[in-house]
């Protein structure tokens, strides 16, 4: 077990979740509930997600989860696209939101290669405290 919140990716993500759950404040934003409501729950689930991998005991589960992470991350990406073609999110706003999903995205996809590579090599016995973040 590791703390969640040393591991860089976790802290992008969940500076992602503010800035998502700020940006649907607006008042328009109350004319698409249902999007709204799920662009905060796929940018929430990411850093949920790694938090509740860091809670496990291998490797191997520390993978599953930060795959489901990543998961809700391409999640996220889908639903800023949508709510930008809906003409929801506003040009510079949806750039800087997809900026940041992207970055959190490929942070995960590193940080699970590199779980997933340990786990190669040491099996699943091993402790997510031997990784870093």
């Amino acid at each position: 077990m590791q703390d969640f919140r040393r591991l860089d990716v976790w802290t992008k993500a969940h500076e992602l979740v503010l800035e998502v759950h700020r940006s649907l404040g607006r008042p328009q934003d109350r004319s698409i509930p249902g999007l709204a409501g799920q662009l905060r729950r796929a940018a929430a689930a990411i850093p949920a997600n790694i938090a509740e991998g860091c809670g496990h005991n291998t490797r191997k589960e520390f993978a599953r989860f930060l795959q489901m992470a990543l998961a809700s991350a391409h999640e996220l990406h889908y639903h800023l696209l949508l709510a930008h073609d809906l003409e929801v999110l506003p040009g510079p706003l949806y750039a800087r939101l997809d900026a940041r999903t992207q970055q959190v995205k490929q942070m995960l996809t590193a940080l699970l290669r590199r779980v997933r590579t340990s786990v190669d090599r040491v099996g699943v016995r091993g402790t997510t405290t031997d990784v870093d973040g």
